[in-house]
């Protein structure tokens, strides 16, 4: 506190990832925190079961329940200041059920801790380095959403500078990014208008789930504060291309040294890289959910997206799920192109490790890797297209959710075909368009 007080911090915010990876948080005056840490602040558990638009989902243990209450304690070691909001501090949380004492089955935070913790009693040391694109749009009232995107301009993909960003917007944030000390390294304006890609460095992966879920509700905020919409919806507009979420997997061994690398195997990868590049393809379907957890997640899909939508991976080839990057040694890693910038960082590192982690412990070679460009059925399988199919898919698949947990897994089935059964209620604008002039 007298340190937080001598950077002249007087509001600390508490805040924890809900089931879709949005910030829940308190303000709380630093004089209080004490109080904070030593008996938690309730929050309802609901708040978990909580749609975008103010639903409460009848997930069990809410609703039926009576609205029961979560603890949330801050974690102390994760206080950083904001730039932008001068006298206030962030703080992430760590959730439990005063019922029990035990965490939250809910957590995104403590589902990754029980899965990080059975990778270590295998001897896997998870390292993983997050890729996130967004869309920046302004307001417009003439819009049907109200927002158009921040630029219009084509062919500045892998651009910096006004070229495409005539409002410095990228060079700003990364500035602010920066001082928030949350990892960033560097960015860029990506393939459609308005769109940008920032990349944080590697770590362990529980740092890299953290900065990554910071970084989101960080983008989100800047924008908020210049009348702006960030949004990492996986595809925003029909015009564009979507948004995606990269990871870069690699694992430490007990040498300090990296677990994937081996010289003298097959493609450059180690037995543990290979078994893990396998466990990944087999649990596609499942991880598909988790990667690419809402209705919109599936317009990315399709030929020519760059968007992965079959099992397959490749040595440096972006046409596949899984892509070898070319550096071995400290460098040698997998890159999962699976996800879309929707996902919940905590739950979709937690559902890649649990996929690798089978795949270690099965011990299976991934068959020959794909060559030229894919997106081709005939050789190889392909992943669920639609929400509903993708969570048949993880239910069905014991294996995982045995890693993840029932608890988890009922909760995260139910919000999510909530989900599903109220889109497809809803009338949308195409049906109108399509329908009401004819019929």
């Amino acid at each position: 506190m007298q340190r937080l007080a001598a950077e002249g911090i007087d509001v600390v915010r508490v805040s924890y990832p809900d089931l879709i990876g949005t910030d829940r948080a308190r303000d709380i005056l630093l004089d209080h925190l004490p109080s904070a840490c030593d008996h938690g602040l309730a929050f309802c558990r609901a708040v978990y079961h909580t749609s975008p638009q103010g639903d409460v989902i009848p997930v069990s243990g809410g609703l039926d329940a009576g609205l029961p209450d979560i603890t949330v304690r801050p974690d102390l070691d994760t206080v950083i200041p904001l730039p932008w909001e001068p006298g206030v501090a962030s703080c992430l949380a760590d959730v439990t059920d005063p019922a029990t004492g035990l965490p939250a089955s809910e957590s995104p935070r403590d589902l990754l801790r029980t899965v990080l913790d059975r990778c270590t009693e295998h001897g896997l040391r998870p390292v993983v380095g997050p890729e996130l694109e967004y869309f920046l749009c302004d307001e417009d009232p003439a819009a049907p959403s109200g927002w158009k995107r921040y630029s219009g301009t084509t062919g500045v993909v892998y651009t910096a500078g006004l070229r495409a960003d005539g409002d410095n917007h990228l060079l700003r944030t990364l500035r602010l990014l920066r001082d928030m000390n949350i990892g960033v390294t560097s960015g860029n304006h990506e393939f459609d208008g308005g769109q940008f890609e920032i990349n944080l460095t590697h770590s362990d992966a529980l740092s890299a789930a953290d900065r990554a879920f910071r970084f989101k509700s960080a983008i989100k905020e800047l924008a908020r504060k210049e009348g702006k919409l960030a949004t990492f919806m996986a595809k925003p507009f029909n015009d564009a291309g979507g948004s995606g979420f990269h990871l870069h997997l690699s694992c430490g061994n007990d040498d300090g040294g990296n677990a994937f690398d081996d010289p003298a195997g097959p493609y450059g990868l180690s037995a543990t890289a290979r078994h893990a590049v396998a466990g990944i393809l087999a649990h596609g379907p499942a991880l598909t959910a988790l990667a690419n957890p809402t209705v919109n997640s599936y317009k990315r899909f399709g030929p020519d997206t760059l968007a992965p939508w079959l099992i397959d991976w490749g040595l440096d080839n972006r046409s596949a799920m899984v892509r070898i990057p070319p550096e071995r040694g400290s460098g040698a890693r997998f890159e999962l192109r699976l996800g879309d910038a929707s996902a919940n960082p905590h739950l979709l590192i937690a559902g890649t490790l649990a996929a690798a982690l089978l795949g270690v412990l099965a011990g299976e070679e991934p068959p020959a890797p794909l060559e030229g460009y894919g997106y081709d059925t005939a050789r190889a399988a392909v992943l669920p297209m639609s929400l509903p199919a993708a969570l048949d898919a993880l239910e069905a698949d014991t294996e995982l959710t045995d890693v993840l947990g029932k608890g988890f897994t009922a909760s995260f089935l139910s919000y999510k075909r909530n989900e599903i059964d109220r889109f497809q209620r809803h009338v949308t604008d195409w049906e109108f368009t399509e329908y009401a002039y004819h019929l």
